[in-house]
C-alpha cells in the first residue's frame, strides 16, 4: 500500500503532466454552489474519476471535475464538487484533494458551502463568512501517523480563517451592496439533516450555522500552513419556530438562487488579494 506522501506526489505528478498550469489559490464548491465555474476562464478540465487516487463525488449538486483556469486575474484550481464523511470516504480520503491542491502550489484557500443557519438574526438566502469552526464530526483527518513533510503534529488553530481575507471580504462586500452576515460554523457527519433539538444545542454550543463539510478541509489547509476563506449560504434555519420540513433539493435550490452573489463576492475578493 503506497503511503499518504507517495499518493500525493503520484497524484501531483499526474496532474502536471497533464496540465501545465500552476495555480495560485485553491476553490471548493459546495452542494449547488458550481455555478462559479462560469466566471473561470477555463484552460482546462479534468474529471475526477480520470486522476490517480481521487475520491469520486455521489452527491447530486456536486459535479465532480477539476477546473484550471483564471479568476479574478488570478490561476486558480477549483473543485466543482467536494467530498463528504457521510458518502463513507475517511477523513484522509476527503482531504486528499487539499494536499495535493498545496502541492500543486496553491497559497491561498477558499471554499464553499450550503448550511443550516441557527441564528435567529439570519434568513434564508443569507451569506455567511465564516470566521471561526466547531468540530462535532466523529473523527480528525490528522488521526493517525503524521507526516513533517506536510506539518506539524499538533497544528495550531487559533485562526483558522484568515482574519486579513475577512477584513477585505466584508469591505469588498459593503462596496458591492452585497449584505453578508459573519459567524461560527459547526460541522456534523450528516446524511440526515438535524432534529430541532440538535439545532438547539448547536445554537446553545455557539454557532452560528451548521453544515456537513468545510472543517476537514480547513484542518488540513492549516495543518500545511494554507491560509483559507469560507462562506456558508444559508439554505435553510434550524430555529425554534421557523423550522420546517428540508429536502436536498431545497437546499440546492436556495444555494442556486444565492450563488450569483457568492459568485461575485468570490471574483472581486480575488482580484483585490
Amino acid at each position: 500500500m503506497l503511503e499518504m506522501i507517495e499518493k500525493i506526489k503520484a497524484t501531483t505528478e499526474f496532474i502536471q503532466k497533464s496540465v501545465n498550469f500552476k495555480p495560485e489559490i485553491g476553490i471548493i464548491l459546495g452542494t449547488g454552489l458550481g455555478g462559479l465555474v462560469n466566471e473561470i476562464d477555463i484552460k482546462h478540465v479534468m474529471p475526477y474519476e480520470t486522476i490517480p487516487n481521487f475520491p469520486v463525488s455521489t452527491v447530486e449538486g456536486h459535479s465532480g471535475k477539476l477546473i484550471f483556469g483564471i479568476l479574478g486575474g488570478k490561476n486558480i484550481i477549483a473543485m466543482q464538487g467536494r467530498f463528504h464523511y457521510y458518502e463513507g470516504y475517511t477523513m484522509k480520503e476527503l482531504t486528499f484533494p487539499v494536499r495535493v491542491m498545496k502541492y500543486l502550489g496553491i497559497e491561498k484557500l477558499f471554499l464553499s458551502n450550503a448550511s443550516g443557519g441557527v441564528n435567529p438574526d439570519f434568513e434564508i438566502g443569507d451569506i455567511m463568512i465564516i470566521n471561526d469552526q466547531i468540530n462535532l464530526l466523529p473523527d480528525n483527518p490528522l488521526m493517525g501517523k503524521n507526516y513533517p513533510e506536510l506539518g506539524p503534529r499538533f497544528p495550531d488553530m487559533s485562526e483558522p480563517y484568515d482574519k486579513g481575507i475577512i477584513k477585505t471580504a466584508i469591505e469588498t462586500a459593503k462596496r458591492l451592496g452585497i449584505k453578508c452576515q459573519t459567524g461560527i460554523y459547526a460541522a456534523v457527519s450528516g446524511p440526515c439533516f438535524e432534529t430541532p433539538a440538535e439545532y438547539v444545542r448547536m445554537r446553545n454550543s455557539g454557532c452560528d450555522a451548521v453544515g456537513m463539510s468545510t472543517v476537514p478541509e480547513v484542518i488540513v489547509a492549516r495543518h500545511m500552513s494554507i491560509p483559507c476563506f469560507a462562506i456558508s449560504i444559508i439554505t435553510d434555519l434550524g430555529v425554534p419556530g421557523k423550522i420546517v420540513e428540508v429536502s436536498h433539493a431545497d437546499v440546492i435550490k436556495v444555494a442556486n438562487e444565492a450563488e450569483k452573489k457568492m459568485t461575485v463576492l468570490l471574483r472581486e475578493l480575488i482580484s483585490s488579494l
